[in-house]
């Protein structure tokens, strides 16, 4: 019985574990981009919708428009990549 309540216990304790926050991270041009979080969008493939840091600070979430090459930010305005930024690493990375 004793050993049937710890087994209960620890599944009990894996099934409402958090989610691991995890990011990915590459250098690029003496400048270090990581990914925090990302989701596709279902509408338009080519989209993303990203929070990305740079050299550790975090950016709002962006769309990154991978088939017009630009991003746009939460005001609307549309920037095109930089050459070796965020925008390419997400394109690049997720490309199929």
């Amino acid at each position: 019985m004793k050993y049937l309540t710890l087994l209960l216990l620890v599944t009990l304790w894996f099934a409402v574990a958090l989610p691991a926050q995890a990011s990915f991270c590459r250098t690029s041009n003496h400048r270090v981009i990581c990914i925090k979080s990302i989701k596709r969008s279902a509408k338009n493939y080519w989209e993303y919708r990203a929070v990305v840091s740079i050299d550790g600070v975090e950016r709002p979430v962006e769309v990154y428009n991978c088939r017009d090459r630009a991003k746009i930010r939460r005001d609307g305005t549309i920037v095109p990549f930089e050459s070796n930024g965020a925008g390419e690493l997400i394109c690049n990375l997720l490309k199929k």
